[in-house]
């Protein structure tokens, strides 16, 4: 990457007070560029989930490992349940989405507190392993809480193979004039469901998936307590990436955790973050990190910033952290910060292998937490961060409660806040959509078929808040 006319900033740039400047481009076509990161982690879009507890959860480390992303588990997530969510998306199939299952004797009750939990918002009426029926929301409303699903499901089914090409399931549910359907082995038992767009993704993106061709999933260790212990077990897991993570990284404690995994040889990629500087990247990297986290303060859940006045702009920060890790053959993901598409492709351009997505996942289908929705109805998830006073709660349960208290003293987070659901854009993979499409765009603008090709083309200028605003979009008349 270099700067418009080679100028340099005398400050540092947020994403916010960049852009970037066309190219003589022979890029055809967006579908023409790679994706795939160039740092061994898999993935085959630039995106990574945040190790967040209200966001990576199961469904969205299947959802979005299918499109080619990945998961990061949090790491006050217990060992057992890391292990049995490694195993769970492990086993997931890399076309068809996860069925909600309901048994015809299941209440309407039953089905509408399940729906919200899948973007395809449709439960499979299941009898001896055997799809019977389907119900939507649709099919619910009006209807009494208990009336039983065999009174109201779709029983008209179009049922597709297991192994069907995505195409050609595309083309038959497109011909029958059907949003979905499950799909069954060859002794009729269900085994997924599969969406009209769910069929045309699968044509468009590759899953991130390991050498045995399951679908990819990391997960998080911290800075103290048994950190070999816990990261041996993360790899007898089965997960394909190991993170070191802590708010500060460039500290004593992440050297010696550092060290400590990568003596394991673990034979996966170690991450290792967050820091904002040259200086924090080298060090992490002689200790042992393949990935250095880049960003501190930059979140939507944190206050780190304007509780401590630490941090640093994230354009800035990404730059020289990647600069200095290709020194060493190693790469950074970006960390925090993105708000919109052009985010994510200004952290490619500034030399991120990845880019980490914490809040703008939240408000999906696929983060754990429970819809919701306001007195008028607007539908919205709670959301936290990692830092926050009900995240420390969470991390400590099994200390004292004087302990407990004095670490609830001091917070550097928001304890909760509402993600509302985009009502164009519910789902993950809504986002990831809108998110690749831009970057695809970005990618051909410079004239760059890869990730690495991008951040070698780029070039990126500096604009006043003013050119910022000139490039958002009116929704409606400036009359």
């Amino acid at each position: 990457m270099r700067f418009l006319n080679d100028q340099q900033p005398p400050y540092d740039l947020t994403y916010d007070d960049v852009f970037m400047v066309p190219s003589r481009s022979a890029v055809g076509s967006r579908q023409d560029v790679d994706l795939s990161s160039p740092d061994e982690s898999g993935t085959t879009i630039p995106l990574v989930v945040a190790n967040m507890t209200a966001i990576a959860g199961r469904r969205m480390a299947e959802t979005v490992a299918r499109r080619g992303g990945m998961v990061v588990i949090p790491q006050d997530i217990p060992l057992d349940v890391v292990a049995d969510v490694v195993g769970w998306v492990k086993q997931r199939h890399l076309v068809l989405d996860t069925p909600i299952v309901l048994g015809p004797t299941g209440t309407v009750a039953d089905a509408l507190s399940l729906l919200p939990k899948r973007a395809h918002g449709a439960g499979v009426v299941v009898e001896n392993g055997r799809p019977v029926g389907v119900v939507t929301e649709s099919d619910l409303t009006g209807v009494d809480r208990f009336t039983q699903l065999s009174e109201v499901m779709s029983r008209e089914l179009l049922v597709l193979d297991a192994g069907i090409d995505p195409r050609e399931a595309f083309n038959r549910l497109d011909a029958a004039h059907r949003r979905l359907a499950p799909a069954v082995d060859k002794d009729g038992r269900l085994v997924g469901i599969l969406t009209r767009k769910g069929a045309l993704r699968a044509t468009l993106y590759r899953p991130a998936v390991d050498a045995e061709g399951r679908l990819r999933v990391a997960a998080a260790v911290g800075v103290n307590g048994d950190v070999p212990g816990r990261a041996k077990a993360l790899l007898a897991a089965g997960v394909d990436t190991l993170v070191v993570d802590t708010a500060h990284g460039h500290q004593e404690s992440m050297i010696s955790a550092l060290k400590a995994v990568r003596a394991l040889d673990p034979g996966v990629p170690v991450v290792a973050g967050n820091v904002v500087a040259a200086e924090g990247v080298r060090d992490l990297i002689e200790a042992g990190a393949d990935i250095v986290k880049v960003g501190v303060g930059p979140g939507a859940m944190c206050t780190t910033r304007m509780m401590t006045g630490v941090g640093r702009p994230q354009f800035s920060a990404v730059l020289e952290c990647a600069a200095e890790a290709r020194r060493f053959g190693k790469h950074v993901w970006a960390d925090g910060g993105v708000r919109h598409p052009r985010d994510v492709a200004m952290a490619l351009a500034a030399g991120a292998s990845n880019v980490m997505i914490g809040s703008w996942f939240a408000g999906t289908h696929e983060s754990p937490g429970d819809l919701q929705h306001t007195a008028d109805g607007r539908p919205y998830k709670e959301s936290f961060g990692m830092a926050s006073a009900r995240a420390v709660r969470n991390r400590t349960s099994e200390e004292s409660a004087y302990d407990r208290a004095r670490k609830g003293l001091f917070e550097e987070g928001i304890s909760t806040s509402r993600m509302f659901l985009d009502p164009a854009r519910p789902g993950v993979e809504d986002l990831i959509d809108s998110i690749v499409a831009g970057v695809r765009s970005s990618c051909t603008y410079a004239g760059a078929g890869s990730v690495e090709e991008f951040h070698e083309r780029a070039v990126v200028g500096v604009q006043s808040a003013a050119g910022y605003a000139e490039g958002k979009p009116l929704h409606v008349s400036w009359d």
